[in-house]
């Protein structure tokens, strides 16, 4: 398999800073691409879309469908089903859709703290980034000031 993507990180340690080109990891289990070599996850090969809609509650295809609706023009987005969720990728993961009993958790990170009426868990900082997770119930609830933010994680991913 050929890998496409070659990820640069910024050296913090360094004055001025330095990037250093960091090759992508293929994961010799399951053949999912990952940023960081070793990078932990559940170890299983991606599944058609269809098929991971095919077993899961009947409100979570409407609110993907929202979800991916606002990010239709804003650049590439690979979709990586998964028997947890959805993995929403540029270079990286920026955002998750993880059904749960009776709503979808969408989540993101941005490099802020973000409000929305959906976003109910407490904001934990982590290496300068804050993890927002909004719980829908419905597409509805998708509106566009979400989108926004989800768009925003998307912007603040890194490209390759």
């Amino acid at each position: 398999m050929t890998l496409h993507h070659q990820w640069v990180e910024v050296d913090p340690t360094s004055h001025p800073r330095e990037t250093v080109v960091v090759s992508p990891w293929l994961c010799p289990i399951c053949a999912r691409q990952f940023r960081r070599a070793g990078q932990s996850h559940e170890c299983a090969p991606a599944m058609l879309l269809e098929d991971y809609f095919s077993t899961g509650p009947p409100f979570e295809r409407p609110i993907y469908d929202a979800v991916m609706a606002a990010l239709a023009d804003i650049g590439p987005v690979t979709i990586e089903p998964v028997s947890v969720g959805i993995f929403l990728k540029r270079a990286q993961t920026f955002a998750e859709l993880r059904p749960m009993r009776q709503w979808v958790a969408l989540s993101f990170g941005l490099s802020r703290r973000a409000t929305h009426r959906t976003i109910t868990r407490k904001l934990i900082e982590y290496n300068g980034r804050f993890h927002h997770v909004a719980n829908l119930h419905s597409a509805a609830e998708f509106d566009t000031a979400l989108a926004d933010l989800v768009i925003e994680a998307y912007t603040q991913s890194p490209t390759a």
